[in-house]
């Protein structure tokens, strides 16, 4: 009997945890949001319309960090990036982002935008990958996708860009060349909401802070608190 007292016991002190976990509510990006060219665009599409994991999905959550409302904050350890909002809020986005070699962290500014950019492969990739054209033409089938922001240090082009992809089955992973990969309509939703200047800081690797767990949530555990490193 005793041993069935702390089964119950047990079994209530789970529910009520579970009852504190922070509660996510998945969003698509608005389909407003997409200009004329841009459905015409994604209609034409050739790779697959895969949605990101559930994790990976944007939503609206909590925020701890002190960054001012404005600001992009990458969390590159669990694949997140976020838009701060007033009030304790931000908009959270799924991303891929760069091997840890690749990778890019620090504090940068939005120093260009464009829509449908052209993709010019820097002299590094060119080394990394043979056979690739000195430039690609803006498009659904170019590896920037739909929108990209490129980073600035100062005045100085860091080479690294927040853009859109053709690959979106891979959000969520660590496989690009450096570069913060968002699918298309979610990069089309962040464009709209910054500008030039916009402070975007990329958090060291093994300093992601989120309490939001995106392996965690994969394994079905849930955003049950912050991360362990």
């Amino acid at each position: 009997m005793s041993s069935l007292k702390v089964i119950l016991g047990l079994l209530a002190v789970g529910l009520a945890l579970s009852g504190c976990m922070p509660a996510t509510t998945y969003q698509a990006a608005p389909e407003a949001n997409l200009k004329p060219n841009d459905k015409a665009q994604l209609a034409k599409a050739r790779y697959a319309a895969v949605p990101p994991a559930e994790p990976f999905r944007r939503a609206i959550v909590d925020y701890h960090r002190k960054e001012l409302p404005g600001t992009i904050v990458v969390d590159s350890d669990n694949h997140y990036l976020y838009l701060v909002q007033d009030g304790g809020k931000a908009i959270r986005y799924g991303v891929t982002v760069g091997e840890e070699a690749l990778a890019f962290s620090g504090i940068a500014r939005v120093g260009n935008m464009a829509e449908w950019p052209k993709w010019t492969p820097t002299a590094d990739i060119h080394k990394r990958i043979e056979g690739l054209p000195a430039s690609v033409p803006g498009g659904v089938d170019n590896p920037l996708g739909a929108r990209a922001l490129y980073l600035y240090q100062g005045n100085k082009d860091t080479l690294f860009r927040i853009h859109g992809t053709n690959q979106p089955e891979y959000i969520g992973a660590s496989i690009s060349s450096g570069c913060i990969r968002m699918t298309n309509e979610d990069v089309i939703d962040l464009y709209g909401r910054v500008k030039h200047g916009t402070v975007v800081v990329v958090l060291e690797p093994k300093q992601g802070d989120s309490p939001y767990s995106s392996k965690m949530a994969l394994q079905g555990g849930g955003n049950a608190g912050p991360v362990a490193h």
